[in-house]
């Protein structure tokens, strides 16, 4: 019995283990929406196709489950081109089913035509077109199967008639789940210990790739007496109970951190694929360890390279490890780090004048969150104030646009993630800018039903925009936004929706936001001038800080200028 193309595809889907679909139907797709409504996987209708990936990204980092989004010809499915780039440099297993025109039409300029393969080429471990019916299933298992074993985006394009047509052979073509252990070899191995068991001042710095592996990182740390420096992405993963851990370095973590790497004299590099190369030692001797080869040495030249996943890894170089007795260089910094955090958190307080400083807006939602609650911030400073307030439990998850950077992910990867884990607690950390970029998905929220807690960092402005261009010495520019009353609005459209703006209020307004049964939106007008300020003093942004001080108090803003004393000094 023949079977038409859009059936297969779904049939591939169910068994490459997709449990949901995010998108937007439309012509061309409108047959492959029959069938998977015929199905087991569920289907996701949002408002813009841009938040359905970052949806499905969400959810596939979050389970390593393959997730899929699909898409009508054209404009439909060219919206998802930014969750594509977010989901393949998180290394989330999505599938997007592109649907096209006409297979007679490609090539002529037709209406909605759209050449995919060159849009998506650059954020997709795997894109083609099925081009006859019977390559259906084939093609179909290739983009599932690359998309799991190379971590990342698969884009399959569907022609509308090739998705009508049917398929009479239809060989049995499944997508095969293989996880293999990868290590160095003994030589490798010789090789690395030899050189760590050499250093005298070494530090460990750990990335995403370090998932699962926090036991074996402290018992490196616990042989060779260093300091465990961590990037933001592997903050979920590296800080509980991790007696060694300083914390990030970069312009968002600590003095400890910052320093425990600069100050080394042999840098142990695992998982990590950190950008800025001006945080780096520049005369320490680095070792680096990552799953993906074509990551050794690409930020910073490095003394030895060598591919492996990091858990066994670190399992096989633990023997030739020889145990280090000065711990003076470790106990250092971790006492500098102690002495950070407990600086940060004595900061943690109500601005003057009962104002609300997002920092301590975050100290709140720490202190009331679940335990194991996932955390989604927009980028900005709202996952800024997550990345350095919320505490990471061994429980707790935290998600941002860390790699891609990108406006707008908080409130989609929260309707992801509580998608996927529906019994946990779902807090969407959004700013204002973010929130209003895909301000529709609000209605999805509704629609869905999706009960997850979103708070509106509330300051009237690009925020985190705003702190770079003083800290170059320009006065605010185009970055001011004039905002509804988010509370309101949520009222309006039908969620449960409160606006708190003196301080002394917001500790309750917290607890009652996050009870609430349902979906709820708490608005908070933050403190406007608070800064993001970075672990270190360079002359550059303090000679900026200056001029923006002395242009404002020129074009008559020496408010401003006081207000931003008082919120930060």
């Amino acid at each position: 019995m023949s079977k038409k193309v859009a059936e297969i595809l779904v049939e591939v889907l169910e068994q490459a283990g997709v449990k949901r679909c995010y998108g937007i139907v439309g012509d061309t797709l409108n047959l492959f929406a029959e069938h998977l409504e015929r199905s087991t996987i569920d289907w996701v209708h949002v408002r813009h196709e841009e938040a359905g990936a970052f949806a499905a990204g969400a959810e596939a980092s979050l389970t390593n489950n393959l997730t899929a989004c699909a898409g009508s010809c054209g404009p439909g499915s060219l919206h998802f081109i930014n969750g594509m780039y977010e989901a393949n440099r998180n290394r989330s297993p999505v599938i997007l089913i592109a649907s096209q025109v006409m297979m007679n039409d490609l090539g002529f300029e037709f209406i909605q035509e759209v050449d995919f393969k060159t849009v998506f080429k650059e954020c997709s471990v795997f894109c083609d077109m099925i081009l006859t019916p019977d390559q259906a299933r084939k093609k179909a298992v290739m983009a599932c199967q690359a998309a799991l074993a190379k971590q990342g985006v698969a884009v399959l394009i569907v022609p509308v008639d090739i998705s009508h047509g049917e398929v009479h052979e239809d060989f049995p073509y499944q997508v095969h789940h293989s996880k293999p252990t990868i290590t160095p070899n003994s030589e490798e191995i010789d090789a690395i210990a030899k050189i760590l068991n050499a250093g005298k001042k070494i530090t460990i710095y750990a990335g995403s790739g370090c998932e699962n592996a926090l036991e074996e990182i402290r018992a490196v740390a616990d042989v060779l007496k260093v300091p465990v420096a961590h990037t933001s992405r592997a903050k979920s993963f590296l800080e509980p109970d991790n007696p060694f851990n300083v914390g990030m370095t970069g312009i968002l973590g600590t003095e400890a951190g910052y320093k425990a790497i600069l100050d080394c004299d042999t840098l142990l590099l695992l998982g990590a694929d950190f950008a800025w190369r001006q945080f780096y030692p520049d005369h320490a001797k680095i070792v680096q360890i990552d799953i993906d080869p074509t990551h050794l040495g690409r930020r910073h030249h490095i003394a030895f390279g060598a591919v492996g996943d990091i858990k066994p890894t670190l399992r096989a170089l633990l023997p030739s490890l020889v145990e280090h007795d000065d711990a003076s260089f470790q106990d250092e910094y971790v006492g500098r780090f102690n002495k950070a955090m407990a600086s940060w958190k004595s900061h943690l307080v109500p601005g003057h004048d009962d104002t609300i400083p997002g920092s301590y807006l975050a100290s709140l939602i720490d202190r009331y969150a679940d335990e194991d609650a996932l955390i989604s911030g927009d980028d900005g400073t709202p996952i800024v104030w997550a990345i350095r307030h919320i505490t990471a439990n061994g429980k707790r998850r935290i998600f941002g646009s860390l790699l891609h950077g990108t406006m707008a992910t908080a409130l989609p990867n929260a309707l992801g993630l509580k998608k996927a884990a529906p019994k946990r607690q779902v807090i969407a950390m959004c700013g204002d800018g973010g929130l209003s970029m895909l301000f529709g998905e609000l209605l999805t929220v509704i629609q869905e039903d999706v009960p997850i807690k979103i708070v509106v960092f509330d300051n009237n402005k690009l925020g985190f925009v705003e702190i770079e261009q003083k800290s170059e010495g320009m006065l605010d520019t185009f970055t001011r936004l004039k905002n509804p009353d988010f509370g309101k609005v949520a009222e309006a459209i039908g969620l449960w929706g409160k606006t708190v703006r003196k301080a002394p209020e917001i500790e309750a307004a917290v607890q009652e936001w996050l009870a609430h049964p349902g979906p709820a939106l708490l608005n908070v007008p933050v403190s406007p001038l608070e800064l993001v300020k970075p672990p270190f003093v360079e002359l550059k942004p303090v000679v900026g800080m200056a001029l923006y001080s002395a242009r404002a108090i020129l074009h008559g803003r020496s408010a401003d200028v006081l207000e931003l004393v008082r919120e930060n000094f």
